[in-house]
């Protein structure tokens, strides 16, 4: 338990740090604009090529792991879009609703639990499955609000899911570092040595960011459907991803990446796709803001019965 408070707190603490230097004037949103560029395009690339290209691929790579992590993402989807029926959610916070339900933030939180909570190797397991579950999670997403958007955006909706897969590079670094493991491709020591160095800046900037980008005065209005997708994101999400790896016989020495992924907080993304495609913008923010404060206690929740 110790340790598992001691990983977690940590990394929520700098995200503070970062929703403070903000409120103070010291990262103002012409500084964590380029920075979030930074981390997103350059910085956390570079920290899971690392990680992967140098891993054995078969060693890190297991299909019940990847069909336990998944699976629990299409369910929730399918669990949400039900509640949102049953409680006749209106259809402009639908697809919102949907996306902060199962969207998560992996990139920035998970890798950073990932690599704190478990090392290398847990970091190496993570990035390699998340480059299967950001496909997943950003076609759902899409999908959802294209579903629940007003008018034919259809031909719109395929553009946006192509493009957020093919230019993501979180999800081509992943592959490319796949692609060198598989090969058994071994980097020149420069190009080795100048990617720890950029990795190494990932994960705080990163954090930093999170917390300049959170708002918190847009959830009394919805807090109800933001509470909702708390539930949703934050326990029923990673409770069948944790009763589906026990089904599956799979150590939890395997499958801790995977719960880390599942039980990451709504992405930020979630408010870019909502703005993209005519959803709801302010239940992203909301949902955004109080998930990724409530999974300070998930976490710790969840990884105590591993710790």
């Amino acid at each position: 338990m110790l340790h598992v408070v001691d990983t977690i707190i940590p990394i929520f603490v700098i995200i503070l740090l970062g929703f403070v230097l903000r409120t103070v004037g010291l990262l103002s949103s012409n500084i964590t604009g380029p920075l979030n560029r930074l981390v997103y395009y350059i910085a956390i690339p570079a920290l899971i090529f690392d990680a992967v290209a140098g891993a054995p691929f078969h060693a890190n790579f297991n299909s019940l792991l990847l069909t336990g992590t998944l699976a629990p993402i299409v369910m929730v989807f399918l669990i949400a879009m039900g509640i949102a029926y049953l409680f006749s959610i209106p259809r402009y916070h639908m697809g919102t609703f949907l996306q902060a339900a199962f969207h998560g933030n992996l990139g920035y939180i998970g890798f950073a639990v990932c690599y704190y909570f478990l090392g290398n190797e847990g970091l190496t397991r993570a990035s390699i499955l998340a480059a299967f579950v950001m496909i997943l999670q950003n076609f759902l997403g899409v999908f959802g609000l294209q579903v629940f958007s007003e008018g034919n955006k259809e031909r719109h909706a395929t553009v946006f899911i192509i493009k957020s897969i093919i230019v993501n590079p979180v999800i081509l670094s992943a592959l490319a570092g796949i692609l060198f493991s598989i090969l058994n491709i071994v980097l020149p020591t420069t190009v080795a040595r100048s990617l720890k160095i950029i990795s190494g800046m990932a994960l705080p900037l990163a954090l930093l960011v999170i917390g300049a980008s959170l708002s918190f005065s847009v959830i009394k209005s919805h807090i109800w459907l933001t509470l909702g997708t708390g539930l949703l994101k934050l326990f029923v999400l990673p409770a069948l991803g944790l009763w589906l790896y026990k089904f599956f016989g799979l150590p939890a020495s395997q499958f801790l990446p995977g719960m880390i992924l599942l039980a990451c907080p709504t992405a930020t993304l979630t408010y870019v796709m909502a703005s993209q495609m005519h959803g709801s913008t302010d239940l992203a923010s909301a949902s955004v803001s109080m998930n990724t404060l409530l999974s300070s206690l998930t976490f710790i929740f969840w990884l105590s019965f591993f710790s």
